[in-house]
């Protein structure tokens, strides 16, 4: 039960401090330009408190649904923007009227609330890095017989300092160069026994999108080096029958040693119905058990334990510098803001499956997770729910920030305003497409947690 409040009370900070940042963008810019704010609201539905701003103009509310808000101006609704509504308007309402501003003020008004998302990400990102991040090592562990980092020369040991030039502080960092770079060169530049040494390796393309891929280990073959260890073990599985107990480390399977969560994995899958050798270090002493893997009624092959894996290097804390933190902030913005757009892309091209997509449910187990492990990591998950906001907001739908530019482009070529039944038909039509996107979203949430 606190472990839920926990969760919640970290998902309603999140997600209305984000959307308070993203109305005040409409709000502030509007105001300055000399338009007229009836309201701004943080959520929807019943208003919880709400009061006046001091000239009486703007109503403030925080409402009872914190998954949203807006910023409401005067002639900004398709029924305001009839004749008989602007002929009913005084001098100086025209004059403050939203849908009567010049083109460039209302995309200005537009493109503010998606824009203070960006700036936000951007101080968040250099706040990160001046508090200093906990992060694992680039030091490798494990290289596979064979693999393409073997063939290379790579050595277990060797700290990797730059991917093609880049400079890398952290595991996370590095693989992300290496997934820009699946399907072509990259050149290595790491430090062993305290010398420079350059190494030159080839990615080969992948059937699965790099996205999804741990590229340094599938495809490169090189891990940081993993302690695999037995989390729980499901009563009644052949797990339990075979003696396997929490707090084991699998050392062996099959003869082969383990390195990965992953590998284990494959060589279960691969022995359905068959004995299976795992050697455990148990108490320092390293025992030998047969376990026979089974197919549940989903067919797939389990012996029913919950691994965890931890690195062989402790997390170093890296911290940065007055003017690299100023420049992580927006170079870190920028690479979130691509790879943002570039999943958008790909789920909708069928490239990554839609099913990766989450919803208020992973975003609030995300929030809990990120404000347990401390500050630093909760204002990473703000900076990165930032940036994905942001970009959203700019999608050419209607009712979305992207779908008025795309509206204000339209006027423009046209030379006159668009017709309010067209805008009133438009923004049902993208209302629909929202929710269905959210209830998609949802549906993936709700089945996540019934498999587990």
């Amino acid at each position: 039960m606190i472990e839920i409040l926990h969760t919640s009370l970290a998902f309603v900070v999140a997600i209305a401090l984000l959307i308070a940042v993203h109305e005040y963008g409409h709000f502030t810019v509007a105001r300055r330009l000399g338009i007229r704010v009836e309201k701004f609201s943080i959520g929807f539905g019943p208003a919880l408190f709400s009061w006046r701003s001091r000239d009486g103009e703007v109503l403030y509310v925080i409402a009872a649904i914190p998954l949203g808000g807006y910023v409401k101006m005067l002639g900004e609704n398709p029924d305001e923007q009839a004749e008989e509504f602007e002929n009913k308007l005084s001098a100086e309402e025209r004059a403050r009227s939203f849908n009567l501003q010049p083109v460039w003020k209302r995309a200005a008004v537009a493109v503010a609330g998606p824009g203070f998302n960006f700036v936000f990400a951007i101080f968040a990102f250099m706040l990160v890095a001046w508090l200093g991040q906990s992060v694992l090592p680039t030091i490798v562990g494990h290289i596979a017989p064979a693999s393409i980092a073997e063939q290379a020369g790579l050595q277990v040991g060797d700290r990797i300092l730059a991917v093609n030039r880049s400079s890398v502080h952290s595991w996370q960092q590095m693989e992300e160069q290496l997934k820009d770079h699946v399907g072509g060169q990259v050149q290595l530049r790491v430090q062993r026994d305290e010398r420079p040494v350059t190494l030159d390796m080839t990615l080969p393309r992948q059937s699965t999108d790099p996205l999804m891929l741990n590229v340094a280990d599938s495809v490169l073959g090189f891990d940081p080096g993993l302690t695999i260890k037995v989390d729980d073990v499901m009563s009644g599985s052949p797990a339990e029958r075979a003696g396997l107990k929490p707090g084991d480390i699998i050392r062996q399977i099959d003869g082969w040693p383990v390195a990965n969560v992953n590998q284990f994995i494959e060589r279960i899958k691969a022995s359905a119905g068959h004995d299976v050798s795992v050697v455990v270090l148990r108490d320092q002493t390293l025992l030998q058990l047969q376990v026979t893997p089974v197919s549940d009624d989903h067919q797939q092959v389990r012996i029913g334990v919950r691994l965890a894996s931890h690195a062989m290097h402790k997390a170093e804390l890296y911290r940065m510098g007055l003017f690299d933190g100023m420049s992580y902030g927006f170079v870190r913005t920028w690479q979130m803001t691509r790879m943002t757009l570039s999943v958008f892309g790909k789920m909708v091209t069928a490239a990554i499956s839609p099913d990766n997509l989450g919803g208020p449910i992973a975003i609030a187990q995300l929030a809990g997770r990120t404000a347990d492990l401390g500050l630093v990591y909760f204002i990473g998950f703000l900076a990165l729910i930032s940036v994905n906001l942001g970009v959203l907001n700019l999608l050419p739908v209607p009712i979305l920030d992207g779908g008025m530019l795309l509206y204000l482009g339209l006027e423009k070529l046209r030379g006159r305003a668009l017709p309010p039944k067209f805008l009133e038909i438009t923004q049902m039509i993208g209302l629909m497409l929202i929710i269905g996107l959210m209830v998609f979203a949802f549906y993936n949430d709700i089945s996540r947690l019934f498999r587990g």
